[in-house]
């Protein structure tokens, strides 16, 4: 124990000056009447509100169509790509959905108060425009590999879309420092953070953190992580997508539906909590900064969620099977619609409508176990289905973020088998590494490079809008007009 001690303190000193460098650069905060306003969650914001009314609220008018994609009505085996709509979806949802829909939203509320809901809700609507156009340009600019595989992703928009507005070298740049912080960032809040979340919830339910068989053997737990995430990430993206595909809609449903049965448990609460999250959006008493400090909280939790506007989700989505890159930006719209407007909801109406029964449940609990109290409160075994559901999250994102990270790899180093199997091993092996050390430093930095990237991708997105505006324009006017009929876009 000492030995992994000494080994945890000469890490954390290591990386720690260099975290808190690039995490004050890139969570800088500016005092706005009294709140402290992230520049990064102010940089998101304002893209998604613009590509929001760029696209004229294609959030809103391509919902149905999405569905329809989604549903296969315009699909086709004969189309370039790997997986299907409803797959690239699945792996993208399993990428975002992770412990901060049980968790964080459980902190905001704490900060926030119940009015943060409302700002969380109105972030993920405006985020749907947002993972449009990246995941539509994703597609747009993928590389369609000799063995039928695709590479695609921001890396690949940010250097072909750049060289053809005529900036080439800055294209190059930036597509690397973003693939770059996809590598780091996978790692991190990709990898090694959700397998010692994972580890922590297992403890919880096999007799506490410290009472645990378990709680001294974090190697064992990780390793047993590691050899399944490689048994699928072993086959690439279809393998992920296969898993994904079965996955996500189980773990959403049962998340959703289990919130759902304490939400009718505490029907009485629901008049409360609707009036709490609408007067508290814009409450000046409520949190430090006033309503402008709910707000800030409400689009943090959004943004840090659905992770629109940092562009990982473009990877996934990317390899779908289409002929019509366009469709996969309307496909992935439905992303944060799920994360944050759905799955982030129930959970925060859970919170609340325990609150109207015990008002100060919150003081003195960590973000998941605010959640967890809330839904042993009524129902005694509810703790052990949300450990289930909370080991299902962070190992769909664990998987969804190895092929982000490989991503980044090969198109840093090049495509090859040696080089993906290489990277393979390396991720399972830091799987292990989150279960077994103190994360500190390690974790603050991906987390604050995986925010970083965002710089460079939304500022790519401004180039690229008008070119993808014009692509949309063309393709709607092909729906209107029934070009497509009952076949598929691209046939």
């Amino acid at each position: 124990m000492a030995n992994a001690a000494s080994f945890d303190e000469a890490v954390e000193a290591a990386v720690r000056p260099l975290t808190t460098f690039v995490s004050e650069f890139v969570f800088f905060t500016v005092p706005v009447f009294g709140a402290d306003l992230p520049l990064v969650v102010l940089w998101l914001v304002i893209g998604a509100v613009f590509f929001t009314f760029y696209f004229r609220f294609i959030n809103v008018r391509g919902f149905r169509h999405a569905l329809k994609l989604v549903r296969g009505d315009y699909s086709s085996p004969d189309h370039s790509g790997e997986v299907s709509h409803f797959q690239a979806l699945a792996t993208a949802v399993s990428g975002t959905v992770g412990i901060g829909n049980i968790g964080g939203v459980a902190v905001a509320i704490s900060i926030g108060g119940p009015g943060a809901t409302f700002w969380m809700i109105l972030a993920g609507l405006l985020g749907m425009s947002t993972k449009f156009a990246e995941c539509a340009l994703g597609t747009i600019y993928r590389r369609e590999n000799a063995d039928g595989t695709v590479s695609g992703g921001p890396m690949y928009y940010l250097e072909r879309g750049l060289k053809e507005v005529g900036a080439p070298r800055l294209g190059k740049f930036i597509a690397n420092f973003y693939a770059l912080g996809l590598i780091v960032g996978c790692m991190g809040i990709g990898n090694m953070f959700q397998s010692n979340q994972a580890y922590i919830q297992f403890l919880n339910v096999t007799g506490g953190l410290d009472s645990s068989w378990f709680h001294d053997k974090g190697w064992l737990f990780g390793s047993g992580i590691a050899v399944l995430v490689a048994l699928v990430i072993i086959g690439g993206i279809r393998s992920i997508a296969r898993v994904t595909g079965k996955i996500v809609p189980f773990m959403a449903v049962l998340y959703v539906v289990s919130a759902l049965f304490i939400i009718a448990m505490n029907h009485d609460a629901l008049p409360f909590a609707f009036r709490a999250i609408v007067s508290g959006a814009f409450s000046a008493e409520a949190t430090g900064g006033g309503a402008l400090g709910i707000m800030i909280i409400g689009f943090q939790r959004a943004v840090f969620s659905n992770e629109a506007g940092i562009g990982s989700a473009a990877v996934a989505h990317s390899a779908v099977k289409t002929n019509e890159p366009i469709t996969e930006g309307f496909v992935a719209l439905l992303e944060p619609f799920i994360d944050t407007v759905v799955i982030c909801t129930m959970t925060a109406l859970v919170i609340i409508t325990t609150m109207y029964y015990e008002p100060v449940f919150t003081e003195g609990l960590g973000g998941i176990e605010m959640t967890s109290y809330a839904f042993e409160r009524n129902i005694s075994w509810s703790p052990y289905a949300l450990a289930i559901a909370a080991l299902l999250f962070a190992f769909s994102t664990m998987i969804a973020w190895s092929y982000y990270g490989l991503k980044g790899w090969t198109y840093l180093v090049g495509e090859g088998r040696v080089a993906e199997l290489g990277f393979k091993a390396v991720f399972c092996l830091f799987a292990i590494l989150g279960c077994s050390i103190q994360l500190g430093a390690v974790l603050d930095f991906s987390d604050a490079l995986v925010f970083l990237i965002c710089v460079p991708n939304i500022l790519g997105l401004y180039i690229l809008a008008p070119s993808l505006k014009r692509r949309l324009d063309r393709y709607q006017v092909r729906l209107d007009t029934g070009e497509f009929g009952n076949g598929s876009p691209g046939k």
